[in-house]
């Protein structure tokens, strides 16, 4: 009777999206499984479940049509899948096995969930949402968790991927896809962008997976803003070969590094808090562009800020960089500030730095009191907040060129600046 019921719907949701083309109210989904909980949060049973009717739906729509999931577990049926080049290869032109969940391909599909507590899909699949080819598609309130890691440590397995593809991520969770093979140093990460890939992804959580939070290759951009990244191996945002990069108000935390632009990248990172990473906070290499402006890097284990090659430029202008260097060198030295490179290429204007633990300058001249640098202590009120108390040193203390909302000198950190909020 079950499996009866289960035909019944995929043949009532096929019959749907076939003739839903340009509706407004999308179609709706049901979930193969209902939610359960108890006091650890969301359990289910990945092994045993059967596949989902999602990708039956996904594959039976038209181009622009908008999914509706109920609250409930969608399971993907993972396929394997030779993915013709390798992001993060020296020779472009590698295959690498690795395994699709679910796929939008050759389309613009937005799915629309009821809460990412509530709507959950379980990819089990290295990549586990493959967008590539996709014109505009959209993924709105829903949990992608459950992948599997694939063998090959070329695969870019992350929670959703996307490949050429144009993609919005809104109210998100890409979370929980920590599983590893003894054989592979690298994990599952959040949301990477592929060869032509244009990532929108903005009031999002990215937390708990194996590897990078968000990671960028050949050629792929991304405009990341107001997100969680938190508690994962490699960098929160790693922005690789020739990528573009956009990051304001973000909040970046517990992994090996914070933000880094490598390769001949662009990054302007604007209003992040970096803080607790094992690493660096924010390190432009390469021949990158790194434009770091009102962020705060706080209690990095390392060291803060960084120019790590000769070729690399752009700007550190009005940071609260503190209390980095709190465990032993691995990285980088245990500084506010180190340079590895060539600082005729950077500007360094009105940064607040205190308080790291090895001083605040490594391999370059003291700047305090040259340039707008100052080194005092900012007046955070403290647990974890980082606004400035009344009286604080780092109000109007910013560079003159960048103002706040109301047209006053810019507060240093991440309430400063026309990006805050």
């Amino acid at each position: 009777m079950r499996l009866l019921v289960r035909h019944l719907f995929v043949m009532i949701t096929l019959s749907l999206c076939l003739s839903c083309s340009g509706r407004q109210d999308g179609v709706v989904v049901a979930p193969d499984q209902e939610l359960t909980s108890d006091s650890t949060g969301i359990l289910y049973d990945s092994s045993n479940a059967e596949s989902s009717n999602l990708q039956i739906a996904i594959d039976a729509c038209g181009d622009g049509d908008t999914i509706l999931l109920q609250a409930g577990i969608y399971f993907a049926d993972p396929q394997p899948f030779t993915d013709p080049l390798c992001g993060n290869c020296l020779e472009h032109a590698t295959e690498v096995p690795a395994s699709t969940g679910f796929i939008i391909r050759n389309k613009s599909i937005t799915l629309v969930g009821a809460g990412r507590d509530s709507t959950i899909l379980v990819t089990r699949a290295g990549y586990g949402i493959y967008f590539e080819k996709s014109p505009e598609s959209r993924l709105i309130n829903m949990k992608v968790t459950g992948g599997i890691r694939d063998f090959d440590g070329n695969a870019t397995d992350a929670a959703v991927v996307v490949r050429e593809s144009r993609v919005y991520i809104d109210l998100c969770a890409m979370s929980d896809n920590d599983h590893r093979q003894d054989s592979v140093v690298v994990g599952i990460g959040g949301v990477f962008g592929r060869e032509g890939a244009e990532i929108y992804i903005s009031n999002s959580e990215i937390i708990n997976n194996g590897w990078d939070g968000m990671a960028l290759y050949r050629g792929a951009s991304a405009v990341i803003t107001d997100c969680t990244i938190r508690k994962g191996r490699g960098a929160g945002i790693g922005v690789t070969w020739d990528s573009h990069c956009i990051a304001k108000r973000n909040s970046i935390s517990e992994f090996w590094k914070g933000i880094g632009a490598f390769g001949t990248t662009t990054v302007i990172a604007h209003n992040n808090l970096v803080f607790d990473n094992l690493g660096w906070g924010i390190i432009g290499t390469g021949k990158s562009y790194l434009d770091a402006t009102n962020n705060v890097v706080h209690h990095n284990g390392n060291c803060g800020l960084a120019p790590w090659s000769q070729e690399c430029s752009g700007r550190f202008v009005n940071n609260i960089v503190t209390e980095n260097g709190w465990r032993e060198e691995w990285v980088c030295p245990c500084v506010g500030v180190w340079n590895y490179g060539d600082l005729n290429n950077w500007r360094f204007f009105n940064n607040l730095i205190w308080n790291n633990e090895e001083g605040n300058f490594k391999d370059m001249p003291d700047i305090i009191g040259q340039y707008g640098n100052i080194s005092v202590d900012p007046m955070f009120p403290g647990n974890g907040d980082f606004h400035l108390q009344p009286g604080s040193p780092a109000i109007d203390a910013g560079y003159k060129e960048i103002t706040d909302h109301d047209g006053t000198p810019s507060d240093l950190g991440i309430y400063g600046g026309t990006a805050a909020r």
